[in-house]
């Protein structure tokens, strides 16, 4: 009978892990339902927001490749016929996708579900803001720890649309996924069901022979985006889809992020570039709504887990073909989404709050811009749908800082003004494993007057509820001799996101030309020694060592 691994990245840890050895039992009944056999495997992630703002954020992205290669050792070395792959953590999830593509086995991905929201609607993200006023004395300490206690009210990915939630929402755009698998709150009863239905569709894929790499092809990736541009995603996918693209062999082509970005609309109305919470998108139909109104922009052709096509699926929606619990999974036809209609009619909602049609989207254009330029000549990504209009254009002075809380410090002490272009530099996979800059970003944001005249750039990465005009991912990075390092105080830095172009444009507060400039640059990095990245020992050190630069996916290859 077919040997199949059940891995979840479960554990009695975080929200994102604690209930998933349940949801794992549920999976195993349907592959031994249907005649399977299976081989439990756990290896849990760490928690980013626990980690956020301190030095084991540097362990975060490599500990993406670290939970690959556990999925890698436990099929491989127990000769599994198929995977079930449960997770729902920030770099769980692309661990799983990763680990998918490459091993190739046939393979069910089920996203861990998101949690609840906390008291007033309170989303995670927003403790960010209250951490800042707390260190501004804007908030009491009292009233500051009551808060967090609310922002994480149950278990489940966190309740705002940030890396976790965008990557449940990617895997299932991919393929990899049951339809109305992402997203889903894991309070419901259509969690238990919806992993039995995975642990039931492993085990046609084991007949059928459906693999990953027969569902992760270009179509798949350009659907992925399209998914990622209309719904205001986490800029961290970005780099999961690269390392994606690398591992499958397939072209990267920045070009097409950002021509899919510009042709694509924003539609998604969720935290934190929105107003609700991620359950509310599962009320509104979920991926299968959100594929539904995109329609025009998606490679209908590509497979799906189900075994059929994208647009078959959605042919099946729209014909009420479609049974509870019936081929490929999916739990009902439209019926499905009047029934989830009604769950947004309790809190007074409707299906258009949450997802808008594409002829009234909420910008015309998708979530990300990527920025090149004399900083950038690889490339560097803002997320455009969470920056105000009046910041799309922006010249600032560079005040450049090489650790992050130097220059969140700075930001309290009031050494940051309007106009200012903070400069992160040395941040990147190879310097200190790219960590995220939440809390310099919130200090920033959460202050009136520097968060419509002050902007951020940094070869380092953002969490998903990173807010405001912070460009992140600059490559190359400092740590590969990136430009980014060679910037000094009181340079003017031009980030135009309707240009597509980040720039250093004057010296000493002064406009200067691009010759100018380019003999500037030319002689500081004469002048200046090579960065040499602190090693680390253990996993930080050989991540340091072997990453790939974080346009290509930041990822381990050898």
């Amino acid at each position: 009978k077919p040997w199949v691994l059940v891995e979840t990245a479960g554990g009695d840890s975080h929200p994102c892990a604690v209930h998933l050895h349940e949801v794992a039992r549920h999976v195993r009944d349907g592959v031994i339902g249907c005649g399977g056999a299976v081989g439990r495997y756990d290896c849990t992630d760490m928690c980013d927001g626990v980690a956020q703002g301190t030095g084991a954020m540097d362990l975060s992205l490599p500990s993406r490749e670290l939970l690959r290669m556990a999925v890698e050792l436990h099929a491989t070395s127990g000769h599994f016929d198929g995977m079930v792959l449960l997770a729902g953590g920030d770099k769980s999830l692309p661990a799983h996708l990763l680990a998918a593509a490459q091993l190739n086995l046939p393979t069910v991905l089920v996203p861990g579900g998101v949690g609840d929201v906390g008291p007033g609607g309170m989303t995670l993200e927003q403790i960010g803001a209250s951490h800042a006023a707390l260190r501004r004395g804007e908030m009491d300490t009292e009233t500051f720890e009551a808060s967090c206690q609310g922002a994480c009210a149950s278990a489940g990915t966190c309740a705002f649309f940030g890396t976790a939630a965008t990557m449940q929402l990617l895997v299932e755009g991919l393929g990899m996924a049951l339809p109305f698998s992402a997203l889903r709150p894991v309070h419901l009863n259509h969690h238990a069901r919806g992993a039995r239905q995975a642990g039931d569709q492993l085990m046609q894929l084991s007949k059928t022979n459906l693999r990953p790499r027969d569902i992760l092809t270009p179509a798949a990736l350009h659907n992925a985006l399209v998914l990622h541009a209309a719904t205001g995603g986490s800029t961290n996918a970005l780099i999961h889809l690269a390392a994606l693209a690398r591992v499958l062999g397939l072209p990267w082509d920045l070009q097409q992020v950002t021509a899919i970005n510009n042709q694509v609309p924003w539609i998604l109305n969720v935290r934190p570039s929105g107003q609700y919470a991620n359950h509310h998108v599962w009320y509104a139909g979920g991926v299968p709504r959100l594929l539904y109104e995109l329609r025009p922009f998606l490679k209908l052709e590509a497979l799906t887990v189900t075994g059929q096509t994208v647009g078959q699926n959605l042919q099946d929606l729209q014909t009420q073909t479609m049974e509870a619990g019936g081929a490929g999974g999916i739990d009902g036809g439209l019926a499905y989404f009047e029934r989830h209609g009604a769950y947004l009619q309790n809190l007074g909602l409707t299906v258009r709050d949450v997802i808008k049609p594409i002829e009234a989207p909420l910008s015309g254009q998708g979530a990300l811009t990527l920025l090149f330029g004399n900083l950038a000549q690889g490339g560097a990504v803002v997320k455009r749908s969470a920056v105000d209009a009046a910041m799309h254009r922006f010249t600032g002075r560079a005040k450049v800082f090489f650790n992050q809380q130097a220059a969140t410090e700075a930001v309290f002490a009031g050494k940051i003004e309007p106009g200012d272009c903070v400069v992160l530099a040395g941040q990147g996979p190879k310097a200190n494993g790219m960590p995220e800059q939440f809390y310099l970003t919130e200090a920033i944001a959460s202050n009136p007057k520097l968060a419509a005249s002050v902007a951020l750039v940094t070869d380092g990465r953002f969490s998903g509820a990173t807010r405001g005009p912070c460009v992140g991912h600059v490559s190359p990075e400092w740590a590969q001799g990136g430009a980014i390092g060679l910037v000094e105080d009181g340079d003017l830095i031009a980030i135009d996101l309707d240009a597509n172009q980040l720039n250093l444009v004057g010296l000493a507060g002064q406009a200067a030309d691009e010759e100018t400039i380019a003999q500037v640059l030319a002689k500081r990095r004469a002048a200046t020694a090579p960065y040499t990245p602190d090693l680390k020992p253990g996993l930080l050190g050989m991540y340091q060592r072997l990453a790939t630069d974080a346009m290509q996916g930041g990822g381990i290859d050898g």
